[in-house]
Parts: C-alpha cells; sequence; structure tokens
C-alpha cells in the first residue's frame, strides 16, 4: 500500500504539474489577447488585425492542449484516488459540475467564436466573445480554487455515520477560508505569466529585428499589465500567508522550518537539517510574525509541538519532507524578487523613448522571462499541496470536527503498482509528444508574426498594411547593411 500511495502522488504531482503549465498560460495570453482585440476595436488600426489574429491561434493551441491534459486528473480521482473520492464525492461533485457547465463551456464557445467567426459576427459581439472568452477562464479557475481551497480549510460540512463528508451549507463550504486570498494570488499570478509572455514574443521579434511597431507596442502593454499584477501579487501573497497562519499551523511551521515554539523567524535563505530537527538560516528574528500578525513577538507552534496536539496528533515530524516545502516556499519568494527586478527593467527602458530597441541584454533576458513567474506558480503549489501533509483533507483551526483526511487512507485499494507504473510511462509519452506538437504549433504563430493574408480572411487595409510594413522593414534592414 506504501509503494502504491507514493506511486499514485507521483502521477497525479506529475499530470497536475503538466496541466498547470497550461492553465495560467490560457488564462495571461487571454487577457493580453482581449487587451489587443480592445486596441483594434478602438482605433481600426489595420495593423493591429494582425496581432489579434495570432493571439487567437496561440491562446487556442495553449487552451486544448490544457484540455487534454486536465482530463487525466478527472480520472485518476475514479481510480488512483477512490477511496478520496467516496469521501469527497458530494462536496466536489457541484464545484466540479459547476466549472464544466458555467465556466469551461462559456469558454470554449466564445473561443469558437474567435477562431471562426471573425467575418461572420459584428466587430463590438467579436470583442465582447474575446473578454467572455478570459473571463471564462477566470471563472473556471474559480470553481477549481473553491474545490483545492476546500482541501485546505474544510467548511459547511460534516462527516456522516458511514464516514463520508457531506454538505450542509453550500456557501459556506464554497466560500471557504482560504478561497479569496488563494483565488486572486493565483489569477494575479496566471496575469503575470500572460505579461511575461508578450514581453518574450516582443523582444524576440526585437533580436530578429521584425515587426517593430507590434514589437514596441506589445513590450509596453506586457510590462504595464505585467507591473499592475505583480503590485497586487504582493497583496495577495500576504493574505495567503496569513490565512496559512491562522488555519494551517503546521504548513505555516513547514513553511518556515519551525521546529520550536516561538516568534517566526524571517529566513532570507537556509537549510532544515530534518535529522537534527533544525534549521540553519540568514534570519529577521520575529520577521514572520511580523508579517503574519502585525508582531515580532507573536508565537506560533513549532513542530515539535504540533504532533503532540491532538488536532494534529498525525504528524510525524521524521517523515516529514520539512526541507522540501522550507526550499519550494523561498525558492518562489526569491522568484518573485526576480519578477518585479524585470518589470522594473521593461517599465523603465520600455516607456524611455522605447531605448529598449537598443538593450540587446534585456531583450535576451526577456526572451526566457516567462520561466521565472511558471516556476514560481510551481515551487507555490508545491508549497500548498506538500504543506498540508499528511493530510488531503487538512484539519484547519476553524474547521468542522472530524472533516479530514489522511492522505494513506485515500487511495485506491484495488488499482496494483504496476498498474500505476505502466499508466504513468504512459501518461509521460503522451504528454511529451503533445507538448513538443504544440511548442512547434505556437512557434509556427510566432515565427509567422502578426501578419494577416487575404486567404485568412484579413481585410484588404489589413493586408494592404502588412504589406508597406514589411516594404518598410525590407528598406531599413538595407540601411543597415550598407
Amino acid at each position: 500500500m506504501e509503494l502504491a500511495l507514493d506511486l499514485a502522488r507521483i502521477q497525479f504531482a506529475a499530470t497536475a504539474i503538466f496541466h498547470f503549465m497550461f492553465v495560467p498560460m490560457s488564462i495571461g495570453i487571454g487577457l493580453i489577447m482581449a487587451l489587443t482585440e480592445t486596441r483594434y476595436y478602438r482605433t481600426k488600426d489595420p495593423k493591429l488585425e494582425g496581432a489579434a489574429r495570432m493571439w487567437v491561434k496561440i491562446l487556442a493551441a495553449v487552451f486544448t492542449v490544457g484540455v487534454v491534459s486536465g482530463l487525466a486528473m478527472e480520472f485518476a480521482f475514479g481510480a488512483n484516488w477512490a477511496e478520496y473520492s467516496r469521501f469527497v464525492g458530494s462536496i466536489f461533485g457541484a464545484p466540479l459540475a459547476a466549472e464544466a457547465l458555467l465556466a469551461f463551456f462559456m469558454e470554449s464557445v466564445f473561443l469558437g467564436i474567435l477562431i471562426f467567426g471573425r467575418n461572420k459576427v459584428s466587430r463590438k459581439f467579436y470583442l465582447v466573445s474575446a473578454w467572455l472568452t478570459f473571463l471564462g477562464s477566470a471563472f473556471s479557475a474559480l470553481w477549481i480554487l473553491i474545490a483545492n481551497s476546500w482541501m485546505q480549510t474544510p467548511a459547511g460540512a460534516y462527516v456522516d455515520a458511514n464516514g463520508v463528508a457531506r454538505l450542509n451549507d453550500l456557501l459556506a463550504a464554497a466560500f471557504n477560508p482560504s478561497l479569496g486570498a488563494r483565488y486572486f494570488h493565483t489569477v494575479l499570478a496566471v496575469m503575470v505569466v500572460g505579461a511575461f509572455i508578450a514581453m518574450a514574443i516582443s523582444a524576440y521579434y526585437m533580436l530578429k529585428k521584425k515587426h517593430p511597431e507590434f514589437a514596441i507596442s506589445t513590450m509596453k502593454m506586457g510590462a504595464v499589465v505585467g507591473a499592475i499584477a505583480t503590485c497586487f501579487l504582493l497583496v495577495s501573497a500576504h493574505s495567503s500567508a496569513v490565512v496559512v497562519a491562522e488555519e494551517q499551523p503546521t504548513k505555516f511551521a513547514l513553511m518556515n522550518g519551525m521546529y520550536e515554539t516561538g516568534p517566526a523567524d524571517l529566513h532570507l535563505i537556509g537549510i532544515v537539517d530534518e535529522a537534527n530537527r533544525d534549521t540553519l538560516a540568514l534570519s529577521i528574528p520575529g520577521g514572520a510574525s511580523f508579517l503574519a500578525s502585525g508582531s515580532f513577538d507573536t508565537s506560533y507552534k513549532g513542530i515539535n509541538d504540533l504532533e503532540k496536539d491532538p488536532q494534529f496528533n498525525a504528524l510525524n515530524a521524521d517523515a516529514l519532507s520539512v526541507n522540501l516545502v522550507f526550499q519550494s516556499y523561498h525558492l518562489m519568494v526569491a522568484l518573485f524578487g526576480l519578477i518585479a527586478l524585470i518589470v522594473i527593467l521593461a517599465i523603465i527602458f520600455s516607456f524611455r523613448g522605447g531605448k529598449i530597441t537598443e538593450k540587446k541584454w534585456l531583450q535576451r533576458i526577456l526572451v526566457f522571462s516567462p520561466i521565472a513567474p511558471m516556476l514560481a506558480i510551481q515551487s507555490g503549489w508545491m508549497t500548498a499541496e506538500y504543506g498540508r501533509q499528511p493530510w488531503t483533507v487538512y484539519p484547519s483551526v476553524t474547521g468542522p470536527e472530524n472533516v479530514h483526511m489522511l492522505t494513506e487512507r485515500a487511495v485506491s485499494g484495488v488499482v496494483t503498482d504496476w498498474e500505476i507504473i505502466i499508466t504513468l510511462a504512459l501518461f509521460t509519452v503522451i504528454y511529451l509528444f503533445i507538448f513538443l506538437a504544440m511548442l512547434r504549433v505556437v512557434f509556427g504563430f510566432i515565427k509567422q508574426g502578426p501578419v494577416v493574408s487575404a486567404a485568412d480572411g484579413g481585410s484588404a487595409e489589413a493586408v494592404a498594411a502588412v504589406k508597406a510594413a514589411q516594404a518598410d522593414a525590407g528598406s531599413s534592414s538595407v540601411k543597415e547593411g550598407e
């Protein structure tokens, strides 16, 4: 059973990580696409038609892979995690059904209009469809996070005589204590991803000396979106940490490497010595307590005392991945600092007379910059999911009595080790193929650029504007060569 549990966790983690590479991209790119469509609608600039079309193509490719990769996670609930599904089935049924019926269908329908209906519906309805596609993806994330947040901070439920969690307050369950902070933190993070992808594509065109107008205008848009989202992300990150400190004391202790009870230090860099139950770090004494409560002297329980607490006595400090949670949390914080620095540089050089076109070193950094927010998101999810172990449904401080479930009891008792190994291998091969195919398609769209032709159904004005821009770019290249 222990091997089956480890394999089931590895498989679900692998599929979740792969799936959540595309969710941030689809929501983030959806915002950039909607903003571009808005500019095109307001200015009627034919040069923007090609840009709008390119973003729709990229969004469609990313959205498709995101949908396909998410299906495996749904099947895993009924296979590898059958006992978990029995426990939370009546709770999860509502948000997952709402996600499919109210959000996913909404996003899919309006994305279909964007792909096939540019010349078949009015310009105003097409613009509305662009924003509804983005809002549908954000709405979809809400329902998924309602389900995930309930696992972190259960509410509005009880456990019946058969040991199954049942709803008794739908609104309390949906708007559980951690939902607000976690949802806004997630949505802001994916907006940063979209902004960085926009800046990366713009920097690529600058390096290649292609599509100069698109490159500078999109760079400015990405920098502004990134700056706004990053500022608000700092606020949501603080709110999320406060919720963890109040509702999930064991996770708070793991994130800060706290074995002893007392004020929580703010560690800048360090390592957890799990064998000796100690943390070696460069720290600000009481700094984490100040951020969580406003006082450097606020005391929080350490792991040693938490494993003796009746509410958390399933905790086994020797079996915890304390250093993994500690490092993933601090990696996320460090990457946030890098993200903020990149955004500041992009803002400064984009709005200072377009000097970013002269900064090759910054352009090269920006081409690879989306890696930073993507890694930050993945390390944040690792902190959230590993941090609540050994529970898959966490016994939060304000949660209903007995509404919790150990991860070891959630795994199916009939799925064999070899069945999980085989499906994991198949998923790996299939996902790798899908990923490479998606990269080829998306890079093809980027290489083609924000152009439009008569064959694509583009307007005569847009086709003429593209040809004029290409002619200007060609003459500029000749002059540079001379």
